[in-house]
Parts: structure tokens; sequence; C-alpha cells
């Protein structure tokens, strides 16, 4: 069992917070602070209990050395403006200087310097963990994007503590994403997009079991077509794995899952442009597709309109360059228009800039942060971070 925050007394406690704040910056400033934001309302939450609050994060890759582009200065200054209170930067994330900035009752709010300017982060040392849970007495997981990570301050920290739970953000991730691989509600309909089938392969097998309807967008969907003997033209191609796309496609039918492919598409030429419309599901010898077609929008929407639970992982046409734009606003406005009635996950940062730019995240029920993490989590993987914070029996 997980503990949530609610449960945890933290009157008078120091809290180790462990965050995600891998975050872009330029010429010294934050550019993106999403993810600072969204570790607001735990830190908050946190601040108005506990007696200090420690925070810790990775930035980059500095591949265990102390790199100055590679500091959490810049995030320090970031965290204070959108926290409103002071946030001091430890010069470190261990050792004896550090923890003398954590036991200065002036400072309240303290963010550790760079997880991985030390190689033990990743290489989840116990002596490292060991040392980073000697500066509190409470440890929080809200970093739900680094919890496939088997890292120190992930993984082997928890072990030093009694008292561990997740923050609201990891929660949140885990009260959507746990119901989709124990007992999603039915009509339960996964849209999966992208480039390859190869990276979907083991999210496909552990969903097909539990899914209704399966929708094939983006590049992977000329895989599943050209193994059905259908031509797709120049469009992108796994040859080494069309015989695992009809062997995906028998899998579904002997679940009574439907898999539902493209019926129509939006092509271009060698380099993109001049945009064409198929008429049937064949393209043309010199064209790519590159978007789903008007009859397929039509289509996955009618599927999605039905649903209650509606997974999406990965853009069904090439969302970053317009007109292949359409297919994947299309449905997220579909999606948004029926939000009332059916539960919607957004998984994966490509479906979730996707959904950003049809301007209809709020009426999405989860935007799962998570990346790497969400999909392994979907593919039925143990993730450490998690696994971590189970209590012990």
């Amino acid at each position: 069992m997980i503990r949530k925050l609610a449960e945890l007394n933290l009157q008078n406690t120091a809290v180790f917070l462990r965050v995600d704040f891998n975050v872009p910056i330029d010429q010294g400033k934050v550019t993106e602070p999403h993810r600072i934001e969204s570790a607001l309302p735990t830190i908050r939450w946190i601040l108005s209990r506990a007696r200090k609050l420690i925070i810790a994060s990775h930035l980059g890759r500095p591949d265990g050395k102390a790199v100055a582009q590679y500091s959490l200065a810049p995030v320090r200054e970031q965290l204070e403006k959108m926290l409103g209170q002071p946030v001091v930067l430890a010069p470190d994330c261990v050792g004896s200087e550090t923890e003398q900035w954590v036991r200065d009752p002036a400072h309240r709010v303290v963010l550790l310097e760079n997880l991985r300017f030390h190689k033990e982060e990743e290489k989840n040392d116990r002596q490292f963990a060991q040392s980073l849970a000697a500066l509190a007495d409470v440890y929080v997981n809200d970093a739900f994007g680094a919890a496939h990570r088997a890292h120190a301050s992930i993984a082997a920290i928890a072990e030093f503590f009694k008292l561990k739970a997740a923050g609201l953000l990891l929660q949140r991730e885990l009260d959507y994403l746990s119901p989709i691989l124990a007992d999603p509600p039915k009509p339960f309909v996964t849209i999966l997009g992208g480039a390859k089938v190869s990276d979907k392969i083991a999210v496909i097998r552990n969903l097909l079991p539990k899914v209704n309807t399966l929708l094939i967008g983006g590049g992977m969907a000329y895989t599943f077509l050209k193994s059905k003997g259908i031509e797709v033209g120049r469009s992108l191609v796994e040859h080494d794995k069309i015989a695992l796309a009809a062997e995906l496609m028998n899998e579904a039918a002997s679940h009574q899952a439907r898999l539902i492919l493209p019926v129509d598409h939006v092509t271009g030429d060698q380099e993109k442009k001049n945009p064409e419309t198929t008429t049937g599901s064949q393209i043309p010898d010199e064209r790519i597709g590159l978007d789903i077609g008007p009859q397929t929008i039509a289509c996955f929407g009618a599927e999605i309109a039905a649903a209650k639970m509606v997974l999406w992982n990965g853009p069904v046409g090439l969302f970053e360059v317009p007109p292949y734009d359409h297919g994947s606003r299309s449905l997220a406005r579909t999606l948004a228009d029926n939000h009332a009635r059916l539960i919607s996950v957004i998984a994966g940062g490509d479906t979730v800039a996707a959904v950003n730019a049809a301007g209809v995240a709020d009426k999405i029920t989860h935007l799962s942060t998570g990346g790497g993490a969400t999909l392994e989590f979907l593919e039925g993987r143990t993730l450490p971070g998690i696994k971590a914070l189970e209590d012990n029996p």
C-alpha cells in the first residue's frame, strides 16, 4: 500500500521532497516552468504543515560532475518567484556544508543542488541514498516522470524512512493510470499513434485484454496497413515489424477487441508539402501518409463519442507541421466535446502538446506528464519509484 500525503502527520518534521524540475533553461532563465508549477500544490501542502522542506531534483545529464550549466540556481529563482517565499540553494546535495544549510532555522525551504552532480545518484548507491535521507524525517516522491529510474533519490532512499508517501502529482497519476490496468470503465477506447510499432508493442499487448476498441494512427498505422497488403507509397514502414503487426491484429481478434486502422489519409510529397487526401486506404507510390483523412476522423470520432474511457498515446499525424495536425486536433476536440460523460487520459509529451495546441487541455480529465514512466506503467512493468513507496509488511 502506498500512503497519501494526507495520511502523514508532518507537524514539526523536515520533509525530503523528490520532484522533477528537469526544465529547459536558456541564458540562466527557466523558459518552460510547467514542471515547477505542477509541483506547487504538493510543496504548499507540505509547507502548511511541516517545519522544513528539502527539495531535490536532477537537471540534464552532467554525468556525475558539477557542471555550472546544470546548476539548479535558475530553478531556485523561478521557484521562489512562483512560491512567493524565500528558497535557498544548498551548495551541494550531500556533505557537511549542505547539512549545515539544511539545519539552519532561517532556511525553511532548501533546494538541494543537482542530484546528478554525483555519479552515485544514477547508480542507485545505497550509501549516497543514506546521506540524502539523513537530511530529513519524512520522504515524499512527487516525480512520477522519473519513477521508472532506479536512482538513489527515487528507489534506494525510501528504505531509510519509516514515513513515506506519494506527492499529490504522483498520486494523481496513479489514480488515473491504475484503473486502466485493473478495471477500466467500458467501453474503453485506446488511441495509439506516433511513429513506430516497435515503441508500442508491450503497451498494445498489455492493453488488448482490457480494451474494447484500439484506434491506430500516426506513422505506426502504415506498418499495420502494409501487413494487410495495402499499398502505402513512401510512408514510414517498419519492414521488420510487418509480421508482428499481423500477429497483433490476430491477438486483438482473439480478445474480441476491435483494431481499427485509417481508411483514408492526408498525404504529402517527398518534401512533406502539397497535401492531398486519398479517397481510400491505399496511398499512391510517390506519396507519404502524414495524417488521418476526414473519413477516418469521423470513424475515430464516433468511437470516442461512444466510449466511457479513452486513453490516447501518440499523435495520429505529423501534428507539428500544418496541415498534418488536423487529425490530432479533431480528435482532441471530440474528446473535449464529450468531456462531461467520459474519462480521458492523455499520455506522452507529444500528445499533451497536441491537446494544448488544440486549446482543449482544460476539458481533458488527466494529462499525464510521465513520458517514459507512463509508457512503462501501461506496459505493466513495476516502476522502482512506485515500488519504493510501498509500505514494508
